[in-house]
């Protein structure tokens, strides 16, 4: 639901490239506009509203992880929800009462970015508590689809109203989330906790919402409450996790924010059709991270498995934008194919290599420091988010050729600074064969 609640804008804004009179050729009926994006410079306008909501959840993200270590998971997480469902809900209803001020949308754009960072630590953390490290890169892969699935169901209810009314593309997700945020403050189990038992030696015990009274045997779980954010990034791995996200984000979050507007221009789509296209890069996704959690569980390297995709990311994605002007199929083909590679990396180092390092022994145990680690890394790869869309509107007024040599390049840095812990990876399996390192 948060990526649900993420995913209209990119939609929407082809709309708005089109009332804004750019497409007189495809769409001559649409001869109004909508204001403050109805000027030449909409592309940069567009861009600025998505990096106000990513520079502002980059920001947010690493005091959410501060925050999230103090408080229970469970209404942090639901006030969270209901504040990105208000937030969302607000973008909407400026179109239902004619609002064309910028600052309006910039304002809830920011104040959505800031809310939305409760999400990614908290759940994390859930997950990161409730499983073991056994097959954490396939459960974690598994769970992470959640995302894809997000943007898909995102792009299809925006798809559905944009052309009648793009407020309710907004509107509609921002109900979702907060009815989700509802459900979750209901039945949302945060952890596991071991307790002594006279009668064995001991007994798991969930941790549970008061409007549950069931017991359940789980992997022991001991909560400590101290800050660990010097420790976090001291961490080996943490820094080079986290600037590599920071490359990897910036290439997927600029394909979230501005694959339909590309596909618009290059397979010459209406919204809604190129809204439903670009689903196919999620869908993608989804097989891409749960290959990287399966790959690196089996050869327990999760650096190299990251670098690797990496190193096929840059010249598919140069494929895709050659490719992609040959037709729909050829266009289908290879936005499965960049998907798959583009989030699998960004998938694998925000789920599973966070809980990985989150839960290092040197961390002594606390859980909750899990929400610390991925805050950190989440929150350095969410630069990269915001300045990648910014820097695509900029770049898309000289040509869609400079957005995909960005892009290209973004890959090439992220896997460098890889390298040193994939070497270190490649070490340590000649001394200890099958074994993960920490």
């Amino acid at each position: 639901s948060f990526h649900l609640s993420r995913k209209p804008i990119s939609i929407v804004k082809v709309t708005q490239s089109l009332i804004s009179g750019q497409q007189p050729v495809l769409h001559p009926e649409l001869d109004c506009s909508w204001k403050p994006f109805d000027r030449n410079n909409y592309k940069q306008l567009l861009g600025a509203m998505d990096y106000s909501f990513l520079c502002a959840y980059a920001i947010g993200m690493y005091l959410s992880g501060i925050i999230g270590e103090r408080l229970p998971i469970r209404l942090y997480l639901t006030v969270g929800m209901l504040t990105s469902g208000l937030f969302t809900c607000l973008f909407g209803l400026g179109y239902v009462y004619d609002i064309h001020s910028l600052g309006f949308y910039v304002f809830v754009q920011v104040a959505n970015g800031l809310v939305q960072t409760t999400g990614w630590p908290s759940v994390v953390t859930c997950i990161g508590n409730w499983f073991g490290k056994g097959r954490r890169g396939l459960i974690m892969g598994l769970w992470n689809s959640h995302t894809s699935v997000g943007n898909i169901l995102g792009s299809l209810i925006a798809g559905y109203y944009v052309s009648s009314n793009w407020g309710l593309s907004f509107i509609v997700p921002g109900v979702i989330i907060a009815a989700m945020g509802v459900i979750c403050f209901l039945f949302l189990i945060e952890q596991m906790v071991v307790r002594e038992n006279p009668s064995r030696s001991a007994v798991f015990e969930i941790l549970r919402p008061a409007c549950l009274a069931l017991k359940s045997p789980f992997f022991p779980i001991l909560m400590l409450g101290s800050n660990f954010i010097s420790p976090a990034v001291c961490l080996q791995g943490v820094v080079e996790f986290s600037l590599c996200l920071l490359f990897a984000k910036l290439v997927s979050y600029t394909f979230l924010f501005w694959l339909p507007l590309y596909i618009t221009k290059a397979a010459h789509l209406d919204a809604k059709k190129a809204g439903d296209l670009s689903t196919l890069f999620d869908v993608g996704g989804i097989v891409g991270g749960i290959l990287a959690g399966v790959i690196s569980d089996k050869m327990g390297k999760r650096a190299t498995t990251c670098a690797v995709m990496l190193l096929l990311a840059a010249p598919t994605l140069y494929g895709f934008s050659m490719i992609s002007q040959f037709g729909l199929g050829p266009t289908i083909g290879m936005l499965l194919v960049c998907g798959g590679l583009v989030n699998g990396p960004y998938a694998l180092i925000t789920t599973a290599v966070s809980a990985d390092l989150g839960t290092h022994k040197s961390l002594k145990g606390n859980a909750r420091a899990l929400s610390t680690v991925t805050a950190i890394i989440d929150g350095t790869g969410s630069v990269g988010a915001a300045v990648g869309p910014l820097l695509a509107g900029l770049l898309s007024a000289q040509g869609w050729d400079q957005v995909f040599y960005m892009l290209m390049t973004a890959d090439f840095l992220a896997l460098l600074l890889l390298l040193r812990l994939v070497m270190k990876e490649h070490c340590s399996h000649r001394k200890r064969p099958g074994v993960a390192v920490e």
